[in-house]
């Protein structure tokens, strides 16, 4: 096994961006906050976002105390609003199970709702500096690349863990940095349409690279297109409710402009099964 972690470190302490949970002192809860706001979504969209969400929300008991649509309207245009009200969920249980304290066990985070795999390691390893393997979309790629020699991941597997585990050194500093780095490096440098192996810290000992940048084939799923999905329509209903007084309108008045009358029926109805819409004498409402 080539050493990436000796390289990475020291191009991560060189280029790594300024962002504010990277800053030390954030606290768990912000990072918690922001690995839910990170899934699927700009790390641009979710700063300003985020710094709101903990100016208004600066602990999970604080949360707790409001009800789920104030975390549902505050997500605003975030996307995937189910993430919204599983944050609420797990900062209820926080509040109840750990008297308000993010748990640092990785057994102990996974039991909250919405908290994976992912998640739940990387609040251990960078809140609270515990050694764990941290993989995300652009850890599965450099590891394809420099270690596997293919030009794009397989799908999500449980041997990604043991395949990151196998990277990182003893020391947990070293070991949070390196989990960093990689996902870093994807995120800059080895992104999933080029690869920059001109400024790659580790393109000497990168396997891709040296089997010349062969054509493994891409096995990654799809994502449909936004524009005249379901979800957009979703996103349309819960845009609506979000700007209404008290966050409630009669039923026929939501999204009523949609092109779509059966599609946007379908979206409240999926809504409603999501727990993110309630049906209230008529009236639709974020949850209460």
């Amino acid at each position: 096994m080539p050493d990436l972690a000796t390289p990475l470190i020291a191009w991560y302490r060189d280029n790594a961006r300024d962002l504010p949970w990277r800053v030390e002192g954030f606290g768990a809860w912000g990072v918690l906050v922001s690995e839910f706001m990170l899934q699927q979504t700009p790390v641009t969209r979710v700063i300003p976002l985020l710094e709101a969400w903990l100016a208004r929300w600066p602990t999970p008991t604080a949360l707790a105390a409001d009800p789920p649509a104030a975390a549902v309207a505050q997500w605003a245009n975030l996307g995937y609003p189910r993430r919204a009200l599983w944050l609420h969920r797990a900062a209820v249980e926080i509040r109840d199970r750990h008297d308000g304290v993010v748990p640092r066990e990785v057994e102990a985070l996974l039991a909250l709702t919405g908290i994976g795999d992912y998640t739940a390691r990387a609040v251990a390893v960078f809140a609270y500096g515990e050694r764990h393997p941290v993989v995300d979309t652009n850890t599965r790629r450099v590891i394809a690349r420099a270690v596997d020699g293919r030009s794009q991941p397989g799908p999500p597997a449980r041997g990604d863990l043991a395949a990151m585990t196998a990277l990182l050194p003893r020391d947990d500093q070293d070991a949070a940095i390196v989990n960093a780095a990689m996902m870093e490096l994807g995120a800059l440098v080895c992104t999933a349409r080029a690869a920059r192996c001109d400024v790659c810290p580790i393109s000497a000992l990168c396997a891709w690279r040296a089997a010349g940048y062969p054509d493994t084939g891409d096995l990654r799923r799809k994502q449909a297109a936004y524009e005249g999905s379901d979800r957009q329509a979703r996103g349309a209903v819960l845009h609506a409710l979000r700007a209404a007084p008290s966050h409630a309108l009669p039923a026929d008045d939501v999204a009523a402009d949609w092109p779509t009358p059966a599609q946007r029926d379908r979206a409240i109805d999926l809504l409603i099964v999501d727990g993110l819409v309630e049906v209230v004498d008529g009236n639709l409402r974020l949850p209460q």
